[in-house]
């Protein structure tokens, strides 16, 4: 009865998307009273309901209830108890309810404590946020129904896929869609606004923290999910532009974007039209990373492959969603007023140009993930890689570094450009010293990009403080912390990339025990290769003794995985992280004459990449408590005001 009773809440769920639609249409176009205190309950319950369907998947899964088609699809019994768990969300019926719930959730969350908004446009943002998760109840009850039962029951199940059998799964797709959704509540809130003519600060300021929650998200998601790649795959590398990935790529350069732009809405009261089209564009962008790795369209280790049916019902939704939100953006463009100016020398204008150059990344980006689609569907394949994202966007994301560095030197509204180079001759001084550093120490020819991105990293690092200069450090607002942080975690992440790009080393070789190989002023040597036997796989795994000027630094045990259930291969990796980077050890393929094929990277300051990224998403965080306590203060503030003047 327990995927019975999943499957009622979800129905019950989407009948109440539906009555909260009708209340606030009833509410913001009839201005019905009764529609007004009804609405908020409604959201609530319905979130409620899709996270109770949510809590029965996952105990379906851990009970390994083999009636139910998708545990048996994607689970076994024998499967440790995180896998399980986590497996609910690991296949396309799970993870689009997870998506749902998820949704539902945020609207109860938006009904519940969001005090910013004008009351029309709150109630206009809630019937928004309804019509999008009605076409979701659609898909999952007509299309991909997640309690569907088999019969008969299985004996035992399929499995999980092994390449997500990590403790990955269990942070990086929840994080993930978490962030998406935060995407869909900006989306509402720009509806919302749009209805009922209400594009103003205030509208930014109550968007922006939903905006923030859902960026930090991704970051963390993107940035977990980038670690999990380089040491579950074992290709090396920490970023493959993959479709998947460029598929949550893509809203957090939307979101990244819209953030600013808000940011200047709220505190500017300008870019008015922009931000709202920023935010179609980020919903959008969500929709299309769904579209492509729930269509069966693309081939990835990342991937869902599905019924392609189902990317057409998603493809179908997008174009409900985000061309009926152009259309209405259309039709109301003459209501949304310019807002106030600012001058060419201001920062302003930076963000402006940041946002500029994060839409030219995203363009590009949508470009190269579609194209071989595009031309796949005429018949010709046409494979775009790392040469055409790393030539065309390294360049424009330096530059768009370059404006990190500017931007926080400017004064807002105007600025004067000779006290600017004045600021900028500092963290200029620094960028060539550091250029001047790398081109005449290093012993190896080093690129024109990853010299540039050091060189910028050290202007961007000592720049970021700016803020801070001349400030009495115990009042600066927390928020001010937060984009300290983040645009300094922006640098360390830039070194890290920069250092792994032009410094790494790398050995591939055919090893028997005993032999042994340098890399990067270190020794490793292959001691042997024996069995090993884990929960639900066996490998070989090898044992490799490391050691540096004559004494043994770490023994690492790099394995050849095999899978069962489902008979699949796969490598372990193991990587010994140092202060100054990381050696990187893969244990590959036997050879008939009994050698092991051994692969040995090492990887200068790789670990910065995710060092920055967790500081971009810890600024993140200490920018949306400072900025929530802020609006509670003000809030606070105006209701005493207010009730002074009722009792004067």
């Amino acid at each position: 009865m327990i995927a019975e009773a999943g499957l009622a809440a979800l129905w019950l769920a989407a009948l109440l998307a539906g009555a909260q639609l009708l209340f606030a249409w009833a509410a913001v176009a009839k201005g019905n009273a009764d529609a007004l205190r009804l609405i908020r309950p409604v959201t609530v319950a319905q979130g409620v309901l899709t996270g109770l369907a949510m809590t029965l998947l996952i105990i379906l899964f851990l009970r390994s209830d083999m009636s139910v088609y998708l545990v048996a699809a994607n689970s076994h019994s024998m499967k440790p108890f995180i896998y399980k768990f986590a497996g609910a969300w690991g296949n396309h019926e799970g993870s689009m309810l997870l998506w749902v719930a998820v949704m539902s959730l945020a609207g109860a969350a938006v009904a519940l404590f969001e005090r910013g908004l004008d009351k029309r446009t709150h109630i206009a943002t809630l019937g928004a946020q309804a019509a999008i998760s009605l076409g979701f109840y659609a898909f999952l009850l007509l299309a991909s129904n997640p309690f569907a039962r088999l019969d008969p029951a299985a004996r035992d199940g399929q499995g999980l896929n092994p390449l997500l059998q990590d403790p990955g799964l269990a942070f990086h797709p929840p994080t993930l869609y978490i962030g998406y959704v935060g995407l869909s509540v900006a989306f509402s809130f720009a509806v919302g606004a749009l209805l009922t003519r209400q594009v103003n600060a205030r509208f930014a300021r109550a968007v922006r923290p939903w905006v923030l929650a859902a960026w930090i998200l991704l970051t963390f998601g993107i940035t977990a999910g980038s670690y999990w790649a380089y040491y579950e795959l074992g290709w090396g590398g920490w970023w493959f532009w993959d479709p998947v990935e460029n598929a949550s790529l893509m809203p957090w350069l939307a979101a990244t974007a819209l953030l600013h732009s808000a940011s200047v809405l709220a505190t500017r009261d300008a870019l008015r039209a922009w931000t709202i089209m920023l935010a179609v564009v980020a919903f959008a962008m969500s929709m299309i990373g769904t579209f492509l790795v729930r269509s069966g369209i693309l081939t990835s280790v990342h991937a869902f492959a599905v019924d392609p049916t189902r990317g057409s019902f998603i493809l179908i939704l997008l174009g409900i969603y985000i061309g009926g939100a152009l259309i209405l953006f259309a039709l109301r463009a003459h209501t949304v007023n310019e807002g106030a100016r600012f001058d060419p020398v201001s920062r302003e204008a930076m963000l402006v140009i940041n946002n500029l150059l994060l839409c030219v990344i995203l363009a590009l980006v949508l470009i190269g993930t579609l194209y071989p689609l595009l031309t796949e569907m005429m018949g010709v394949r046409v494979s775009v890689g790392p040469p055409y994202f790393n030539t065309i966007i390294g360049p424009i994301a330096l530059a768009l570094m370059v404006v990190l560095v500017i931007g926080p030197m400017l004064r807002w509204r105007k600025d004067d450009a000779k006290l600017l180079l004045r600021r900028a001759a500092v963290p200029g001084g620094l960028a060539l010293l550091a250029l001047i550093a790398i081109v005449g120490l290093s012993s190896r020819a080093v690129g024109l990009l990853p010299t540039l991105g050091l060189a910028v990293a050290a202007a961007l690092a000592l720049a970021s403080l700016a803020p801070l200069w001349k400030r009495n450090l115990l009042r600066t607002p927390l928020f001010t912390y937060g984009m300290v942080i983040a645009h300094f975690g922006c640098a360390v992440s830039l070194a890290g990339m920069a250092s792994e790009s032009a410094f790494s080393s790398e050995r591939l070789a055919a090893a028997k025990p005993g032999d042994t190989y340098e890399i990067a002023g270190m020794t490793v040597r292959l001691d042997s290769v024996m069995p090993f036997a884990g929960p639900n796989w066996t490998a070989m795994q090898a044992a490799l003794t490391v050691s540096k000027d004559g004494r043994v630094i770490g023994v690492a045990h790099p394995q050849a995985r095999f899978f069962s259930d489902p008979p699949t291969p796969t490598t372990e990796s193991v990587q010994m992280t140092r202060w100054n980077g990381q050696l990187y050890l893969v244990l590959g393929e036997a050879l008939e004459d009994g050698r092991w094929q051994l692969r040995i990277w090492w990887k200068p300051f790789v670990t910065f990449i995710w060092l920055g990224g967790g500081l971009i998403a810890l600024g993140g965080v200490l920018a949306l408590i400072g900025r929530v306590r802020r609006e509670r203060r003000n809030s606070k503030a105006q209701a005493s005001a207010a009730a002074a003047m009722v009792a004067a």
